[in-house]
């Protein structure tokens, strides 16, 4: 099963590609940090992000999720190496269970080598679990993508442009490395 990363910094318009992807026929498994926050914060912290325990259980998570996927091609929002980037971003340190993963996902080639790198839009729109500023989103934005290119993954960039753009960016991506022709 052909497993494809799609991410960007906060309010990119991930979840928008995916939402198409999903209509479209393609498995898609959802971002692990947000509903690890949306949980938190039903159960009364305003703040999960700020926990010790954070980062271990989105990856956590994200592994579970990762482990059940099955199908043909899915795509995944988000990876343990996003999760590293926000850990970056937001100075903390990656814990030991954080880079184990990433090291199980990256020598297992636990998802393709190529990744879908969808581009901000020029602004975020802030969310209860997306506290982010605009300028500090594209700052997270150069992290995200160096990490990726550390673990020497295959940067495609989604570009800014209406959503039929780019859900086709990345079919025809995909179309082309599996050697399909397109309809």
């Amino acid at each position: 099963m052909p497993g494809y990363i799609l991410t960007g910094a906060p309010g990119s318009g991930k979840t928008a590609v995916l939402r198409q992807l999903e209509l479209n026929g393609h498995g898609v498994v959802e971002e692990a940090a947000t509903d690890v926050i949306a949980l938190q914060q039903a159960l009364g912290q305003p703040e999960p992000w700020r926990t010790p325990d954070f980062i271990d259980q989105v990856v956590a998570l994200q592994r579970r999720r990762q482990l059940a996927a099955s199908g043909t091609t899915t795509f995944f929002d988000r990876s343990p190496v996003c999760t590293l980037a926000l850990c970056r971003h937001l100075a903390l340190t990656a814990s030991r269970g954080l880079l184990g993963e990433i090291e199980r996902t990256v020598a297992g080639r636990a998802y393709e080598r190529t990744v879908f790198f969808v581009r901000n839009q020029g602004f975020v729109q802030p969310t209860a679990a997306r506290r982010i500023s605009f300028e500090d989103s594209l700052a997270f934005e150069r992290i995200h993508e160096q990490t990726y290119i550390e673990y020497g993954f295959e940067l495609v960039e989604v570009p800014a442009a209406p959503l039929p753009a780019r859900v086709a960016t990345v079919e025809q991506t995909i179309a082309r490395l599996s050697g399909r022709r397109l309809p």
